[in-house]
Parts: structure tokens; C-alpha cells; sequence
């Protein structure tokens, strides 16, 4: 993996795109995290992440000028909170082939109101029940979605079914999971399968909720599939909302 740093940042390809607008291209260095980029001085509509290691979509200093992120082929299963404040502009959002699991992951999104173009191909969000309509009732000022066009009567659609009383059932499901879910997916299944009991898998899974940095989130992750936990102090001390070091 190569730290994304001002001077690999000065030595990528800039060049104009074929739509005109100037592109940082930071393709294919398998870069784990966002950072340092305010040395682009915020001189570029698009910026190229393709073919990295990124697993969570934040670290971005306040680029007004952005409006693209090409992220293709990363290890994202979290959004960051708050874009609004850093990305204003952003209209186009490419996560094709990433990880992304939960319809509530997408929620972070909801603020980029300049968001127009979103495209979640080859996630596992895909493949849940209502998952375009739920975008589309999440995101009102879509118009390409998984690069199809979002229609008037699909708009339509998403309105009556998540205003509906059903609809609120749905939105208040998939609220809870996105709240309980662990990054990773297979977390449970495998600490059971491990000799975790229910009420060890619910402690891990609520430490999980109160980690306050994704390297707590991937380092109680590992705990979970290797189905082996800490002491109970130390768990505790999680549960509190402290951060541990583990060996």
C-alpha cells in the first residue's frame, strides 16, 4: 500500500477530461485512506480513486470545487458524515465494486444535495429488497442511478411506497440494521460457528457501535471472526466507549 501524500499528489497525472473539467488521476496505488488533499489546492472537478484500498469514504478537506469522485474497485463499507461540509458541490458519485452492504449506509449521502449521479453496481446493497426505490425516495434529485435514468414513475413509486405505512416499517428496519450491522458481513455466522454464545456476539456488536474510529471497528471485526474475545474488564472498558489496544 502507498500513503497518499502531497508529493505523490504533485506527481500524478493531471490532465483535462473529455468533459472538460480537470482530473487528478490516483488510480491503482492500492492507497488505504483519504488524506492530505488539500495539497490539490482544490484546482480539480474530478479526482480518480479507482483500483485502491480505501474502505471508508471521508478524510477530504473542504474542496469546493470537486464535483466528481471515481472511487472503482476500493474496499469501502462505510460512508463518512458530514460531506455537506467538505464536498458541497459533488454531483457525481461512482462506488462501483466495493462493499457497501446496508440500504442505511447510504444515509451519509442524503446531505449532498448537488448529488446527481450515483452508481452502487457490484456492491451488496444491490441486491436488497426496494433498493433502487429506496435511493431514489433518499436521494430526490437523482437522475442516474447505477447509470440508468431515474423516471418520473419511479419517483412516484418511491414516494407512495415510503410514506406508506408499510413504507415506515421498511424505513424503521432498515434504520436498525444499519445501526446493529458490522462491516464485513459475516461476523455472526462465523463467531458462532466459533463457540461465541449470543450474549458475547451482542457485546462485541455493541462495542462495535460505540468504536469511535474505523481501526476500533476493524480491530473488534477481528475479535468477532476469530471467536476469541477479550477479558470481561477490557471488554467493558469498550463498552464505556474507551479505546483498548489489543496483542
Amino acid at each position: 500500500m502507498v500513503k497518499l501524500t502531497a508529493e505523490l499528489i504533485q506527481n500524478s497525472m493531471q490532465y483535462i477530461n473529455p468533459v472538460k473539467d480537470r482530473e487528478l488521476d490516483l488510480r491503482g496505488y492500492r492507497i488505504p485512506e483519504v488524506e492530505n488533499l488539500g495539497a490539490t489546492g482544490d484546482q480539480f472537478d474530478t479526482i480518480d480513486f479507482s483500483d485502491n484500498d480505501v474502505r471508508k469514504l471521508d478524510g477530504f478537506p473542504y474542496l469546493k470545487r470537486l464535483k466528481c469522485l471515481l472511487f472503482n474497485n476500493n474496499r469501502i463499507v462505510r460512508i463518512g458524515e458530514h460531506l455537506e461540509e467538505y464536498i458541497p458541490n459533488l454531483e457525481t458519485l461512482i462506488l462501483t465494486g466495493n462493499h457497501l452492504e446496508e440500504l442505511g449506509d447510504i444515509e451519509p449521502l442524503c446531505t449532498l444535495e448537488k448529488l446527481t449521479t450515483v452508481s452502487l453496481l457490484h456492491n451488496p446493497i444491490t441486491s436488497k429488497q426496494h433498493y433502487r426505490l429506496y435511493l431514489i425516495y433518499k436521494l430526490p434529485q437523482l437522475r442516474l442511478l447505477d447509470f440508468r435514468k431515474v423516471t418520473a414513475k419511479e419517483r412516484e413509486e418511491a414516494r407512495a411506497l415510503f410514506k406508506s405505512k408499510k413504507g415506515k416499517e421498511i424505513r424503521k428496519e432498515i434504520g436498525k440494521r444499519a445501526k446493529t450491522f458490522i462491516p464485513g458481513g459475516t461476523g455472526n455466522s462465523i463467531a458462532k460457528s466459533k463457540g461465541l454464545t449470543d450474549e458475547e456476539i451482542a457485546k462485541i456488536r455493541e462495542a462495535i457501535n460505540k468504536a469511535s474510529s474505523l481501526e476500533e471497528v476493524e480491530r473488534l471485526q477481528k475479535i468477532l471472526q476469530s471467536g476469541q474475545i477479550p477479558g470481561q474488564e477490557e471488554m467493558n472498558g469498550y463498552q464505556n466507549g474507551q479505546s483498548m489496544e489489543y496483542e
